[in-house]
């Protein structure tokens, strides 16, 4: 069985608690093998109002969340019925199962978010010496310290101005010494 994203249709403005809801049933239910990230799409926006600049975050689909799964009957069961959630986007009728995400929209929608889907291995390993090779910080190399495997990024520790530094980087931007 294969992991996809699913759309999931939510009351306007409940979002982030179904999302809550969602991951507190998961965990208590045990479904943390058949239910991965659940995430309400945002971006970022900044607005100036009477001289003064405020950073706002605006949910790119109101009104829904994405959700990865693998579909079974038990999964689509818990998320069906967590509240606040009214049905998943592309269902047919009752019982018939929903449409996934293409991977390349759900691809297109984790990228704005500063996410990506297509996972990069870390070929590396902590508290292993790599070397940066592109980015503000290539040439320096420095010990990996944390490896993110869901955001692809590692925090390396390098010499900087004769003391330890941690930077953050992508995966493909260091390489094994």
């Amino acid at each position: 069985m294969e992991k996809n994203w699913y759309v999931v249709h939510t009351y306007s403005g409940y979002e982030n608690k179904v999302k809550a809801n969602l991951e507190k049933r998961v965990e208590s239910m045990g479904m943390s093998d058949k239910i991965f990230r659940v995430m309400v799409p945002e971006e970022e926006e900044t607005e100036v109002k009477n001289g003064k600049t405020k950073t706002l975050k605006r949910k790119v689909f109101p009104g829904y969340v994405l959700v990865e799964i693998i579909m079974t009957d038990d999964s689509w069961y818990v998320v069906r019925n967590t509240p606040g959630v009214t049905g998943f986007v592309g269902s047919a009728g009752a019982g018939s199962k929903p449409t996934a995400l293409l991977p390349e929209e759900a691809d297109r929608i984790l990228k704005s978010m500063g996410m990506n889907e297509r996972r990069q291995e870390a070929d590396f390993e902590l508290g292993e010496t790599v070397m940066v090779k592109e980015g503000p910080f290539a040439e320096f190399s420095g010990k990996v310290e944390e490896i993110d495997n869901d955001k692809a990024k590692a925090k390396v520790m390098v010499n900087m101005f004769g003391r330890e530094t941690p930077v953050e980087v992508d995966f493909d931007q260091i390489e094994r010494l």
